[in-house]
């Protein structure tokens, strides 16, 4: 383990069972830092939401077996985070494993929907805000309530996206669900904060994971180029000359995850290298 940061603290992160995903980068750098970690996931096809685009029980297990290889105390959760019975339940398997929860970090997310806002069928629109919004509701509301019982305050961290600060076309049901995400994280900030739990939001760019390869090929399509050169022509729009790397979104969870950041709640956090300044 590299760090001391976080050592003793149990963190339970959603939408985080997928290889080479933010969320399996995050519970690494959180682990890395001594947390115990509970990696949560849908793990299988869940209505509208196929199985080529989400994690199965298998991946979440691999990014499991990672953690522990590593030294780290972690668990494998099932968790749809629409449905408020197993986001309590999460929360109670944290507290079951590892005596307690500090650390909610609301990562699960649909970005690969995409499509003009006047084809959008009212379902998807419905199934993106449930995953993006209503899940991070839900989640936080639960962990709130544990944190809030154990008296020794906590961290939430949702991670939106620079969509939650500018519009972005074909994904009205996700830039509305990030811009969200930033309310929800400012009003939960001036309700717990006399609890000392923070709650922050992190804004990244484009990250290449497998939601965002889904994204490069369609953006690329709807262009007429090539991906290559589609993410040739993002690296010139961003300042530090490059996209974002799924280990820039960790790094500034783990901090904001830290005694450091006790004094930072309800902020709305670029990780854009530059691409986005408000």
């Amino acid at each position: 383990m590299s760090g001391e940061r976080l050592r003793g603290k149990v963190a339970l992160v959603t939408g985080a069972g997928r290889r080479a995903g933010l969320g399996e980068a995050i519970c690494a750098r959180l682990a890395q830092e001594g947390a115990s970690v509970v990696v949560s996931d849908v793990a299988g096809p869940r209505g509208a939401l196929p199985a080529d685009r989400i994690g199965n029980r298998t991946e979440l297990d691999a990014v499991v077996a990672t953690l522990r290889d590593s030294g780290a105390r972690a668990v494998a959760c099932e968790l749809d985070v629409r449905d408020e019975a197993q986001a309590e339940s999460a929360v109670a398997l944290a507290v079951r494993e590892f005596g307690g929860l500090d650390i909610l970090v609301n990562n699960a997310g649909i970005g690969f929907m995409m499509e003009p806002l006047v084809d959008m069928p009212l379902e998807r629109w419905n199934t993106v805000i449930g995953v993006n919004l209503t899940g991070a509701f839900l989640c936080t509301q639960h962990a709130a309530r544990q944190m809030i019982q154990q008296g020794r305050g906590g961290r939430i961290i949702n991670i939106a996206s620079v969509a939650a600060k500018s519009g972005s076309l074909h994904l009205a049901a996700y830039s509305s669900s990030k811009h969200g995400m930033i309310g929800l994280t400012r009003s939960a900030a001036l309700e717990l904060g006399a609890h000392r739990i923070t709650v922050n939001a992190i804004c990244p760019n484009h990250v290449t994971t497998q939601l965002g390869a889904v994204q490069n090929a369609y953006r690329a399509t709807q262009r007429g180029q090539t991906v290559e050169a589609y993410l040739a022509e993002m690296r010139g729009r961003i300042p530090l000359g490059r996209v974002g790397l799924a280990e820039d979104t960790a790094k500034a969870c783990a901090f904001l995850c830290s005694d450091e950041a006790q004094y930072v709640t309800g902020e709305a956090m670029n990780v854009s290298g530059g691409q986005e300044m408000h």
